[in-house]
């Protein structure tokens, strides 16, 4: 039995794209909604402030050296970057771009396929698309394809029994998601690649029926939980316990304030549910989209506890190996704008990290000690 490894989502959004000056206003990053940030009620925990003020570019080579380092340095397998990619159309590609020209840092990376259309929705504003997100036919399938091989060569490029490991999103958006991967793995035949290892995310959306069509499914938190694992009654009493802890304005005006949920109580949602063999475990390290989303349409999570999330990590980890299950992906390296990041910031430092290493090497000896019992009977 050996220890799952861990992978974090890697958000590519911290370089300017000419799209994102259009559409958001010019020198648009992710960075541009942390900074703007303001608490919104007693005790928010915001703006969230880098360590060291590491407002970084991913268009620079030292920033994927000190990612890779940071992650490697607390036992982060790899980073899983998304992937933008609409009929053709690629956004924010740079990074990932940047690192199969470079060839280095030296450290396990996959992609995400996060088949989203672009809309203003995105920060809280209305629904209009910016940019829509088709399939079209065999031969966009094929562009498609021939683009992801050049990653999929990459002797990083995290592999499942040789087969390059892809996620995809929103997979139930893929109407002819069937012949799309049939067509995939005969060109990946071609080159001499053994197929794709295909990965669900599950997510707040409905799960995919079509479950034959993929090799394993992986846990998006905290959404997923949130959204599909707790019962209506308990999600009308959270929406009016938050109105009362988190009053944004005071008393004798309005008291509004952003869904919230209770951090201890998600952790447990997720500990206390299994998982097959096929299925990945996720985790989270926190969640505020407020920075995005503004005071009305934001979700939080409220409570933050320390404990809590080191009690959860430990439990993904050994209900990843009682299943056989050799990833967990948790929910980011660097979602700033939604409060879910590992990178160290100014008021928790390096704890998040330093959890997962303990917990990690907690394992480890935990294993190795039943081994050697084992051969000592």
């Amino acid at each position: 039995m050996n220890s799952p490894k861990i992978v974090a989502f890697h958000l590519p959004q911290f370089h300017q794209i000419p799209e994102n000056n259009q559409w958001w206003g010019e020198g648009f990053t992710e960075w541009t909604n942390v900074k703007k940030a303001r608490p919104l009620y007693r005790n928010h925990y915001q703006p969230r402030v880098p360590a060291q003020g590491r407002y970084y570019d991913l268009r620079d080579p030292k920033v994927h050296e000190w990612q890779a380092a940071l992650a490697r340095e607390y036992g982060i397998h790899g980073f899983c970057y998304y992937h933008y990619w609409f009929n053709g159309k690629r956004l924010l590609e740079r990074p990932v771009e940047l690192l199969l020209q470079q060839g280095k840092p030296d450290f396990p990376f996959c992609l995400a396929w996060a088949n989203e259309p672009w809309t203003r929705a995105w920060d809280g504003g209305d629904k209009q698309v910016l940019m829509p997100q088709t399939y079209g036919g065999p031969a966009d399938w094929r562009q498609h394809v021939a683009y992801l091989i050049t990653a999929f060569r990459d002797p990083r490029y995290i592999r499942v029994y040789d087969k390059p490991m892809l996620l995809i999103y929103r997979s139930t958006a893929i109407r002819d998601l069937q012949p799309m991967v049939e067509l995939w793995n005969v060109e990946l035949h071609k080159e001499g690649i053994p197929g794709v290892h295909l990965v669900a995310m599950s997510t707040h959306f409905k799960p995919d029926p079509r479950s034959h069509l993929f090799n394993a499914f992986a846990d998006f938190e905290p959404l997923l939980t949130v959204i599909r694992h707790i019962r209506p009654t308990r999600k009308r009493f959270e929406r009016w316990l938050s109105r009362w802890t988190h009053l944004s304005r005071v008393f004798g005006r309005t008291m509004r304030a952003p869904i919230s949920y209770d951090y201890a109580n998600i952790w447990k949602l997720i500990e206390k549910r299994s998982i097959s063999p096929d299925h990945y475990p996720g985790a989270f390290v926190d969640w505020d989209n407020s920075p995005r989303r503004g005071l009305d349409r934001s979700l939080v999570m409220r409570n933050f506890d320390g404990d809590a999330f080191s009690k959860g990590i430990r439990a993904q980890i050994k209900k990843a190996e009682d299943a056989g299950a050799p990833f967990i992906f948790i929910n980011a390296w660097n979602e700033w704008a939604e409060g879910a990041y590992l990178e160290p910031d100014e008021g928790r430092g390096l704890f998040f990290l330093e959890t997962i290493r303990d917990a990690l090497n907690g394992s480890r000896n935990e294993i190795q000690s039943g081994s050697s019992t084992r051969a000592s009977e």
